[in-house]
C-alpha cells in the first residue's frame, strides 16, 4: 500500500473540507472531552469483580501505562495539530497506506462498543432501577436505538453548540462516582467494613492476563481530542494541560470507587460487568425510604455517562475517519463535512447504522451471552492494535519531523521518549495478543486454562471469528484506500469549497 507519490501533504479535497471547521474548543472543553473519553463506567464493575488484584493492576498500569502514555500524547498532540490527529501522525511517520489501516482499526470499535456494550448496559440499568424493559421486546429495541442515535445526534451537532454535552458528561462522572464514594463511607459507618484483603493484593499472572485488555481499554483516549485538533482554540498550550489534568482526575475516579467497593462489600456482591450498579443498589439501602428515589436519580446519571462516552468517542473517531477519506485513504463519499455544522455527517450516520445493525444482531442472534462477550472482545482488540501504529509513529516523528516545534517534550531527552514509547507499546502489544489469542500465554507460564469453560466456544471457533473480523477490517481498509486513489493523485473532481480553500 505504498503512496503513489512520496508527499504526505493534504489533498485538495481535505484542504477544502477543513475550511468548514470552526474553532470552538477551549481548554476547559478539552478537559471535559478527555475525561468523558478516558473514564468509562461500563467496565468498572468488571475490574472490581476481579477482587483486590483488580485494584493492584489498576494502580500498576496507572503508573506504568497511563503516566508515560499521557507524556507521549502531550508531546505529539501539542506539536502536530492537524485535524484527524492519529491518522495524520501515522501518515507522516509511515505513509497513507499504514494510516488507512490504523484509522479504520481505531474507528471501527466504536460503533460496536456503542451498539453493544454501552446500549446493553444502559438498558439493563434502566430495567433494574427505573421501569422494566423485557429483553427482546419492542421496548428493548426502541430503547437501545434511542440510546445509539442520541449519541450519533450529539456527534452530528456543531461543536460550538454540542460541546456542552461532553462537559455535562464529565460533571456526571464526578457526581455519580463522588456520590457513590460518599455513600460507601456512610454504608461502612453503619454496617462496618469487611477489611481490605491486603493478602489478596499480591498480583498473579492469571488475573492479570484476564484483565489486561479491559484495563487498557479503560485507560485509552488521550489522543481522541486531537481528532478535532483544528477546532481547538490553542492546542499547543491546551493539549498537554488537558491530558495531564484529565489523566490524574480519571485515575482517581477509577481507583477510589474500586477501593471502596472492595472494602465494604463482600465478593459475592460484585457481579462483573453490571457490578457497579449492583454495588450502588446495595449501598443505597442506607438511605431507607429515600433509597429508591435516589437510586433512580443515580441510574439516570449513570445512563447519561454511558451516552456521553459513546458520543465523545463518535465525535473524535468519526472525524479521524472522515479526514482519512478526504485525504484519499478511504472511500471519498465519506469525506464530506457539513457546510454549516462543520461535522462529518456521513461518517456519523455510518457509525449509527453499524451500531444499530450490531445491536439488532446481538438481540436476534446471540442468545448465548458468552458469544456476545466474544464479539466485544474482538472489537476491543481492533482498538488496541491501532495503538501499535499510533505509539510507534510518535517516536518516528522525532526522526522524520525533527524541525517541528514541540511546545512540550517528554522529559529525559531522546532516551526519555524511547523508554516511554517502548513501555506503552509493550502494554498494547500484550493486550492485543491476549485479546486475539486468549489462553495462550497462560499455557506458556504453566497455568491451567479451560478455553471452552472461559468463553463458551471452542478455541478454533474463537480464532475464526477473531481473524475473520480482523481480515474484514483490513480488507475494507484496502478497498477504501484503492477507492481514494483519484483523490490522492489529484484526478478526482474537486468541490468548489476545496478550490476556494
Amino acid at each position: 500500500m505504498a503512496d503513489p507519490t512520496p508527499t504526505t501533504a493534504d489533498t485538495a479535497l481535505l484542504e477544502g473540507e477543513k475550511q468548514k471547521l470552526h474553532k470552538s474548543l477551549s481548554r476547559l472543553d478539552m478537559i471535559g472531552f478527555t475525561v468523558c473519553a478516558f473514564v468509562g463506567l461500563d467496565t468498572l464493575g468488571l475490574v472490581a469483580g476481579a477482587g483486590a488484584q483488580g485494584f493492584t493492576w489498576l494502580v500498576v498500569l496507572a503508573v506504568l501505562f497511563v503516566l508515560p502514555y499521557a507524556l507521549v500524547m502531550s508531546e505529539v498532540g501539542s506539536a502536530f495539530t492537524e485535524e484527524g490527529g492519529p491518522y495524520e501522525w501515522v501518515k507522516m511517520a509511515f505513509g497513507r497506506g499504514h494510516a488507512a489501516i490504523a484509522a479504520l482499526m481505531y474507528w471501527v470499535t466504536n460503533p460496536f462498543w456503542v451498539g453493544g456494550s454501552l446500549a446493553f448496559i444502559a438498558t439493563e440499568a434502566w430495567d433494574a432501577n427505573i421501569f422494566g424493559i423485557p429483553s427482546g421486546s419492542v421496548g428493548d429495541y426502541v430503547f437501545k436505538l434511542l440510546f445509539i442515535w442520541f449519541s450519533i445526534g450529539v456527534a452530528i451537532a456543531s461543536l460550538q453548540k454540542g460541546k456542552w454535552i461532553p462537559n455535562v458528561g464529565a460533571l456526571l462522572r464526578v457526581v455519580v462516582l463522588g456520590g457513590f464514594t460518599i455513600t460507601l463511607v456512610v454504608y461502612a459507618i453503619k454496617n462496618g467494613v469487611h477489611g481490605f484483603p491486603v493478602g489478596d493484593l499480591s498480583p498473579t499472572m492469571a488475573v492479570f492476563l484476564g484483565l489486561v485488555p479491559v484495563l487498557l481499554f479503560n485507560y485509552v483516549g488521550f489522543e481522541l481530542q486531537n481528532g478535532a485538533a483544528e477546532e481547538m482554540q490553542d492546542p499547543q498550550k491546551d493539549v498537554p494541560l488537558a491530558v495531564l489534568r484529565s489523566g490524574a482526575l480519571g485515575v482517581g475516579l477509577y481507583a477510589i470507587p474500586v477501593f471502596g467497593i472492595m472494602l465494604v462489600l463482600p465478593p459475592e456482591a460484585i457481579t462483573g460487568v453490571s457490578g457497579f450498579m449492583d454495588a450502588v443498589a446495595t449501598t443505597f439501602t442506607v438511605y431507607g425510604g429515600a433509597a429508591d428515589v435516589l437510586l433512580g436519580i443515580v441510574t439516570l446519571c449513570f445512563v447519561g455517562t454511558l451516552l456521553t462516552s459513546g458520543a465523545v468517542w463518535m465525535i473524535g473517531s468519526d472525524r479521524i475517519q472522515a479526514v482519512a477519506a478526504a485525504d484519499g485513504a478511504f472511500f471519498p463519499f465519506f469525506a464530506k463535512f457539513h457546510d454549516t455544522l462543520g461535522t462529518p455527517v456521513r461518517v456519523n450516520v455510518l457509525s449509527g447504522v453499524v451500531s444499530s445493525l450490531f445491536m439488532i444482531a446481538a438481540l436476534a442472534i446471540f442468545q448465548d451471552s458468552s458469544a456476545f462477550e466474544v464479539v466485544l472482545t474482538i472489537a476491543i482488540s481492533t482498538t488496541l492494535i491501532s495503538y501499535l501504529w499510533i505509539f510507534t509513529a510518535v517516536l518516528r516523528l522525532r526522526t522524520v519531523r525533527p524541525e517541528t516545534p514541540r511546545p512540550y517534550r517528554v522529559p529525559g531527552g531522546p532516551w526519555g521518549i524511547r523508554v516511554a514509547v517502548g513501555l506503552i507499546t509493550f502494554w498494547v502489544a500484550l493486550g492485543s495478543w491476549v485479546a486475539v489469542f486468549p489462553g495462550t500465554l497462560e499455557k506458556v507460564v504453566g497455568l491451567d486454562y479451560d478455553f471452552e469453560d472461559a468463553w463458551g466456544v471452542s478455541f478454533a471457533k474463537f480464532e475464526l471469528l477473531t481473524w475473520g473480523t480482523l481480515a474484514c477490517v483490513v480488507l475494507l481498509a484496502l478497498v477504501g484506500y484503492l477507492a481514494g486513489r483519484r483523490v490522492r493523485t489529484g484526478t478526482a473532481p474537486v468541490p468548489l469549497a476545496a478550490e476556494a480553500g
